[in-house]
């Protein structure tokens, strides 16, 4: 690819009331206790067009007592729909037009659902049901600096959140770990991030064996990527904030194989992976004071003669060794070398991974909340919190020392997996508990059940882009 282009319907512009048209606005409002034909109804982000001197599109945030910035997002997600749907080419928002329901940082919400409402994949269709480039008015009186700045800062992360959404999509004759590679190096071009690529021969020689285990049976090689952004002014002198993500490009399970139904679906695998690189992007844009590093622990897990098997002992970059109960258990494998490498070569500062890695994430929390697991109490409670913000809501999870009893190796220093359906998302962070050294604080994201979405039962999965907002958040609220 020659450069990276996230297409968008929507296009975000400060405008003063003198120089817009006046013919179409968005009119934001609390849903009335009962429903009546003037208004929208009590759903959030139900819709009313109301006609006269200037056409009003009445939305509905639910009621009033209901209101909050998640309400508000949803209602500017709706909102994007409707007017792509109706073909409008232009309408105007008052840039005040929350300011009467006292929630912090309301049009900032609503721009996000705005774009984040306005993304499809259609990249492979003969035809995609595009309508043109759609302009919204955000309307000031005075000084429109501040507010240009606003959207400068929510453009730039729903654009890292769409990048990641829109990878999670591609298929996996696409992208798979080299393909991908290739993405990296555009994405570092145009960002100036500083970009590093460890391939088979590198990683090899590292000893990283545990990564490169799992992309044994595929005719394209594991790779381990970073892109490193410097930081700015005095704070770039700080230890580097690491952010690490798993990058199944496909995943079979291997000869652990999964079901027919089980295996579609699957190119989402590498979401925590595409999360990395779309923070990586908005972290550039941003020009973010801090020091961050992004990993991506790229494999494709497939079967052939040269595939990992079960009962296999692997030396992990660490030094520990490890036997494979189930090759379907793999992305824990990939995030151990990088989580050594983190920890032992790039002196951080804290770790941060995000992965779809336990089936029993979703069992647990459905897809409300990613479950959090950490050594830091500070680290979990600073995460609890960004999620809280930005309505990338975690749930805490323990690591005691005894879950460790259940991946206890006996020919290895330990298992991949226990083996036995029994606190399967624990277990998980407690085998990559085990490749951070140094004390360096960590913690862990599992977003199995977050990372994507369904309407109905029998629909299609769509990627949502879970902990790109959640990560930019928690790092620009760093000390």
């Amino acid at each position: 690819m020659s450069h990276i282009q996230i297409p968008s319907p929507i296009n975000l512009k400060v405008t003063k009331h003198n120089d817009w048209d006046n013919e179409f606005l968005i009119v934001p409002i609390s849903a009335p206790e009962k429903n009546t034909p003037e208004k929208p109804g009590q759903k959030i982000g139900d819709s009313l067009l109301v006609k006269g001197e200037i056409t009003q599109l009445l939305v509905s945030l639910g009621t009033a007592e209901k209101i909050t910035t998640k309400a508000i997002r949803k209602a500017g997600e709706a909102t994007a729909k409707w007017l792509i749907a109706h073909q409008a080419s232009s309408a105007g928002l008052q840039s005040a037009a929350f300011s009467e329901f006292s929630i912090e940082k309301a049009l900032d919400a609503f721009c996000e659902g705005l774009l984040l409402g306005a993304f499809s994949f259609d990249r492979h269709k003969a035809q995609s049901d595009e309508n043109g480039l759609l302009t919204i008015h955000l309307l000031v009186d005075d000084d429109a600096s501040t507010l240009l700045e606003k959207i400068s800062r929510v453009t730039a992360i729903v654009d890292g959140a769409n990048l990641a959404r829109e990878w999670s999509h591609e298929p996996p004759n696409v992208i798979n770990p080299v393909s991908l590679v290739e993405r990296a190096k555009v994405l570092a071009g145009e960002t100036g991030l500083k970009l590093t690529v460890f391939g088979e021969k590198e990683l090899s020689e590292m000893g990283a064996k545990a990564i490169l285990s799992v992309g044994l049976g595929s005719k394209t090689p594991s790779q381990m990527i970073l892109l490193e952004h410097p930081g700015h002014g005095p704070k770039a002198k700080e230890a580097p904030v690491v952010v690490v993500g798993k990058a199944i490009t496909f995943d079979t399970g291997g000869y652990s194989l999964k079901s027919v139904k089980g295996i579609v679906g699957m190119k989402f695998d590498k979401s925590g992976g595409m999360d990395v690189l779309g923070i990586m992007k908005a972290v550039a844009t941003l020009k973010l004071p801090i020091p961050v590093i992004g990993i991506v622990a790229a494999a494709e897990n497939m079967i052939s003669a040269e595939a990992y098997r079960p009962n296999d002992i692997i030396r992990s970059l660490s030094g520990k060794t490890i036997e494979i109960i189930s090759t379907d258990a793999e992305g824990r494998m990939v995030l151990a070398d990088a989580l050594t490498y983190a920890s032992t070569e790039l002196k951080p500062r804290t770790i941060i991974d995000l992965a779809t890695l336990t089936g029993g994430m979703v069992i647990a929390l459905g897809k409300v909340r990613a479950g959090v697991m950490s050594t830091d109490d500070d680290l979990t409670n600073a995460l609890l919190e960004a999620g809280n913000r930005t309505d990338e809501w975690l749930w805490p999870l323990p690591l005691d020392d005894e879950y460790f009893k259940l991946i206890k190796g006996n020919d290895s220093d330990l298992k991949n997996s226990a083996g036995i359906p029994m606190a399967s998302t624990i277990v998980g962070g407690t085998f990559l508990k085990q490749f951070v050294m140094n004390d360096v604080p960590w913690a862990h994201i599992d977003i199995a059940g977050t990372a994507t979405i369904k309407k109905t039962v029998i629909g299609p999965r769509k990627s949502t882009g879970f902990g790109v907002r959640l990560i930019l958040d928690y790092l620009e609220n760093l000390v």
